[in-house]
């Protein structure tokens, strides 16, 4: 059986089951609009069949239907008689994205290929194996798109029911601000359609070194990306945000190296780090909310991010970060005080010593 679905990657599933086994295989695909995904679509049955007003397609599995529809191969070789196509479709007021039906297919070693009953018992049940699968799918579409907009902790908090407007924990945590270095030299030089594309680049490094390291990523900002690593000690929190920082300039680094070998702009991220406490949760209209942290240490990451042109460092944290730090203390050097805009108070800030870094 097939479901299309809304997932920025891949266009849909597809779940398998075969006579005697317990377990149902679960596949994802790719985008079927270009390259052989799009040709091994178009010669597939299923788009015979969604590209005509017929509700099932019935093939004989011979030499001659293996070569007109090569998914079909794979079915004659393993002994397969008969192949039956269904097609479950939507009204239109049910579309979600792409998702407008759910196909399916079912193969046969009988020798004189399905019986009649056979094809009345699957016209009869399919669809409401069908609606149990489309319900199924939805629920794993509101996951996507909640984890894909807010994040992955805040998407599940607003699965969980926390949609109230003014509901927000009070939480310490590890703040991270981040942003392009030069970011508006180049929207002023470079192609107009090289923009989203390097946004993309860039942020799929930084966001995946965060996710990588247990972090939650809460905005993308244009070119900033604020993010919280929150953890049952301080320190460790500190720690993953440190790991996170490190393996996303590692990784920016070898896409600087290819970008440049395309004839591309390159950039590099400023990153400032900072723990406090915040409010998370629902902050917002009645009508458009927006589940992120707020509150003066918000600010303050923001800020030190700010400095660090000033400064030519592409890392600095606050006094706060390194007095929680723990063993990773070591590795930081302070560079003297500042004053942040907005911040009534002068700040210590230190960044990653290069000689403890090597050590």
């Amino acid at each position: 059986m097939i479901v299309d679905t809304l997932h920025p990657i891949y266009e849909g599933r597809v779940f398998r089951w075969e006579r005697g086994g317990l377990e149902t295989t679960l596949s994802e695909y790719g985008r079927t609009t270009e390259g052989p995904a799009a040709e091994a679509w178009r010669r597939s049955p299923f788009y015979q069949l969604v590209h005509s007003d017929r509700a099932m397609l019935r093939l004989p599995i011979t030499e001659a239907t293996a070569e007109e529809f090569p998914s079909i191969r794979d079915f004659r070789s393993a002994g397969m008689t008969d192949y039956v196509a269904l097609i479950n479709r939507f009204a239109a007021d049910k579309i979600i994205g792409e998702m407008d039906c759910i196909l399916s297919s079912w193969v046969t070693d009988a020798p004189d290929g399905f019986a009649e009953p056979d094809i009345a018992a699957l016209q009869h049940l399919v669809p409401f194996l069908a609606l149990a699968m489309k319900s199924a799918s939805l629920g794993r579409i509101a996951e996507t798109l909640v984890e894909t907009y807010l994040g992955r902790d805040a998407g599940r908090r607003v699965l969980k029911g926390r949609i109230a407007r003014g509901v927000a924990d009070r939480i310490s945590t590890v703040l991270w601000f981040s942003d392009l270095r030069g970011f508006t030299r180049i929207t002023d030089t470079a192609a107009p359609d090289q923009i989203i594309p390097l946004l993309n680049d860039y942020a799929d490094a930084v966001v995946s070194s965060v996710h990588d390291e247990s972090g939650d990523v809460l905005k993308l900002i244009g070119d900033g990306i604020l993010a919280i690593f929150r953890a049952d000690e301080r320190e460790r929190a500190c720690d993953h945000a440190l790991a996170a920082a490190s393996t996303a300039h590692q990784r920016i680094a070898a896409l600087n190296e290819q970008r440049a070998s395309d004839g591309l702009p390159t950039t590099e991220m400023y990153l400032g780090l900072h723990v406090g406490e915040v409010f998370y949760g629902n902050v917002g209209s009645k009508d458009r909310l927006d589940f992120t942290v707020v509150g003066p240490a918000v600010n303050e990451a923001s800020r030190i991010a700010a400095m660090c042109p000033s400064v030519d460092q592409p890392v600095l944290v606050s006094s706060a970060f390194a007095a929680a730090s723990g063993e990773a203390r070591r590795r930081l050097v302070s560079i003297g005080r500042y004053a942040l805009r907005g911040v009534r108070r002068p700040q210590e800030l230190f960044t990653l010593d290069p000689e403890a870094g090597e050590e």
